[in-house]
C-alpha cells in the first residue's frame, strides 16, 4: 500500500514513515505543499496523509487543487487539536478523514486501513457501523434509521469512536482528541458524556448498545457480529 505523506516537520515525518513501514505500508515524504501537490498529481498512491499547515501551498489548497482536478485519492488531514473550522472545511473540500496532532502511528495505520476498506464508491463523509450512521457534513446521527439529537461534544465523541470501529479508545485519548486537553485523573467528563450518548442511542441493556465499555481501559464502537466475521 503506497502512501504519500505531505508534512513539513522532519521529526514527525521520519517517525510516521518508519512506523508505517513497520506495518507494511510504503510511505513517501514531501516537505512542502508545492512538492506534495506535484507528487500527488503524478498519481500512483493509495492514500495521502496531508498536513494542513505547510510552507508554500497549505494543505487545504493542495486538497482543493486535487479534488478540483478530479483526483479522488483518499486523503487524511493532519490538524491541530481544536481546529474545528479547518476540519469542517477540509471535509467540505473532499477530505476523507482527519487526525488531530499529536497522534499515534498505530491509529494512523488503522485509519488508513479503514479508509481504504470503505472508499469503494461510498460517501466517505458518512460513517456507518452497523445500524449507526453519522454524517460529518450535515452533523446528523441516526440509529436504526431514527435521528439521534446530539450536542456538538457528543457528536465529536461519537465520531471519534466510529472512525476506528472495534478499536478501544482510552479516556486519555478521548480527552485529548475531543476536549483538547491532557488527562486529568479526577475528571469523569468522558464517562458522563458516553452515558448521555448511550441513553440517546439505545436506552436499554449495554449488550444492545453500539458503544461498548472495556473495563479499566476505555470505550469502543462495537462492530456488529456479521461485519466482524
Amino acid at each position: 500500500m503506497r502512501i504519500l505523506l505531505i508534512e513539513d516537520e522532519s521529526k514527525i515525518a521520519e517517525f510516521v514513515c518508519a512506523g508505517l513501514a513497520q506495518r507494511g505500508f510504503e510511505a513517501e515524504h514531501r516537505a512542502d505543499g508545492d512538492r506534495g501537490l506535484e507528487a500527488a498529481a503524478a498519481g500512483g498512491y493509495d492514500a495521502i496523509v496531508l498536513d494542513i499547515m505547510l510552507p508554500g501551498r497549505d494543505g487545504l489548497s493542495v486538497l482543493g487543487e486535487l479534488r478540483g482536478s478530479g483526483d479522488r485519492t483518499p486523503v487524511i488531514l493532519l490538524t491541530a487539536r481544536n481546529d474545528l473550522e479547518d476540519r469542517v472545511q477540509g471535509l467540505t473540500l473532499g477530505a476523507d478523514d482527519y487526525l488531530a496532532k499529536p497522534f499515534f502511528v498505530e491509529e494512523l495505520a488503522a485509519r488508513l486501513q479503514a479508509l481504504l476498506r470503505r472508499t469503494g464508491g461510498t460517501d466517505a463523509n458518512v460513517l456507518v457501523v452497523g445500524e449507526l450512521r453519522l454524517n460529518r457534513i450535515t452533523r446528523v446521527a441516526s440509529w436504526n434509521r431514527t435521528v439521534v439529537e446530539l450536542t456538538n461534544r457528543e457528536f465529536a465523541l461519537l465520531e471519534y469512536l466510529m472512525r476506528s470501529p472495534g478499536r478501544v479508545c482510552t479516556r486519555t485519548q478521548i480527552l485529548e482528541h475531543v476536549w483538547g486537553y491532557d488527562f486529568d485523573p479526577t475528571t469523569n467528563v468522558v464517562d458522563v458524556c458516553i452515558q448521555r450518548i448511550r441513553r440517546k442511542i439505545a436506552p436499554g441493556p449495554e449488550a444492545d448498545n453500539p458503544i461498548e465499555s472495556v473495563r479499566g481501559v476505555g470505550y469502543r464502537c462495537r462492530i456488529p457480529a456479521a461485519e466482524a466475521a
